[in-house]
């Protein structure tokens, strides 16, 4: 694999060139921001300058749980509430794998059917037959997912091709894949507890706690620490009282799920705890955030998304960054093909991979990553696929047919891609 080249120093300011001004407007506010009102104030400019962050995909969440709770009571329950979050883990994951596509300006239209490979090769191994070991399992299905992602990306890259076509191809081989595989059965039952424990186990109700405890301390104490450290060395960075809020914010949102977790949600057998898939999410959600904003390989994808020509001057190998995205992209799409089979304790060929990879662009972009590249981060991929799997449960509680949640779904993209290009044009205008 070719090497990273750095930046040369002399074209420093030519990787930033574009992002120069956009920057200058977010950060000169905060720079004199030295109390919780005077950041406030900065951050509603920035909002008012088109960088609207989270705060409509936050607000659409609450304005679709109140609106579901209204029309059925049962939606907010706790045995609702971690079905949802169930449901949405496969579309957290695939929005997840999808964002290191659309930061680079492209789109990866295959990991509905690679995500379906990735199930179909860790059930194939751990079937009697076979007798792999769980662990070895899941190994090798990711690594045969993410060999597919960086295939892509290398034919992309080198060849020059769009991965719009690319991808497509991959969306229709793979389907065939499946298909020769699985054979005439047409699916293939996991007896593998380990497996099939991934979204049907759970943690004890202490265990959540102590867990809970543990990453919130984590997450806080680095916070802390980051932000006091930039405080320190005159960098930009939000006043203590601030920092404490989001910190108590996380805390209190940590309480929440797992009081909501810890209720019992058997009818006959009493179900309590987090269930595991909630960590994996969480776990990809926290890498996948650490390796996009605080490393060089994500630093070089958004300056590639925002600015590839920018990009390539200043040193940065476009080809090689593209592919290790696409690799990525084809791992974190297995880890969501070994999440889809675990509930469905098997594989089979009815996986709608084609609709899968749809609602995964729809989460990233309803989440807030925008479909013109450099702009996104994982937690929108998460926040997202919450909206969707919102929209999915709360309209199967009411009896809606799927073509109303489908004309739903679509009417709410619409409805992020224009607030993006809104954005967009209001930071245009801001320049």
């Amino acid at each position: 694999m070719a090497k990273v080249e750095e930046p040369v120093p002399q074209a420093q300011e030519v990787l930033s060139e574009k992002a120069s001004t956009e920057a200058a407007l977010a950060v000169a506010p905060a720079l004199v921001a030295t109390s919780l009102p005077d950041y406030l104030k900065a951050y509603f400019a920035r909002v008012r300058a088109g960088d609207s962050g989270v705060l409509p995909v936050v607000g659409g969440l609450i304005v679709v749980s109140v609106l579901f709770q209204v029309l059925n009571s049962h939606f907010l329950t706790a045995l609702n509430l971690v079905n949802l979050l169930i449901q949405g883990a496969v579309y957290m994951l695939l929005a997840m794998a999808e964002i290191f596509a659309l930061l680079l300006g492209e789109i990866d239209l295959s990991i509905g059917f690679v995500s379906g490979i990735g199930g179909v090769v860790a059930a194939e191994l751990v079937k009697q037959q076979t007798g792999w070991p769980w662990w070895a399992a899941i190994i090798v299905a990711l690594l045969v997912c993410a060999a597919i992602g960086a295939a892509q990306g290398v034919i992309i890259t080198r060849l020059g091709l769009p991965s719009f076509i690319v991808t497509l191809a991959g969306l229709l081989g793979f389907q065939g894949v499946m298909l020769e595989i699985l054979g005439k059965g047409g699916s293939l039952p996991i007896n593998d507890k380990v497996i099939n424990d991934v979204v049907s186990g759970n943690l004890t109700p202490l265990a959540g706690w102590l867990v809970m405890l543990a990453v919130v301390g984590i997450f806080g104490a680095r916070m802390w620490l980051r932000d006091s450290r930039r405080r320190r060395s005159g960098l930009v960075a939000p006043p203590p009282s601030l920092t404490a809020a989001k910190i108590i914010a996380v805390l209190i949102a940590g309480i929440a799920v797992v009081a909501v977790c810890n209720t019992n949600r058997g009818a006959l057998v009493a179900i309590r705890g987090v269930p595991w898939v909630v960590l994996v999410v969480l776990g990809m959600l926290a890498l996948w955030t650490f390796l996009l904003g605080r490393t060089r390989f994500g630093r070089y994808v958004y300056a590639i998304g925002g600015n590839a020509e920018a990009a390539r001057r200043a040193g940065v190998n476009l080809a090689v960054i593209r592919t290790l995205a696409f690799t990525l992209a084809g791992f974190t799409a297995g880890i969501a093909g070994i999440v889809a089979a675990s509930r469905l304790r098997s594989v089979s060929t009815a996986l709608d991979g084609g609709q899968l990879v749809l609602y995964a662009v729809a989460a990233a972009v309803i989440g807030g990553t925008s479909l013109f590249g450099g702009r996104g981060k994982a937690l929108h991929a998460v926040l997202g696929g919450l909206v969707i799997a919102a929209i999915d449960n709360g309209m199967a509680l009411k009896g809606y047919s799927a073509a109303a949640k489908y004309v739903v779904t679509a009417l709410v993209l619409l409805a992020a891609v224009a607030v993006d290009a809104i954005a967009r044009r209001g930071r245009a205008a801001g320049t």
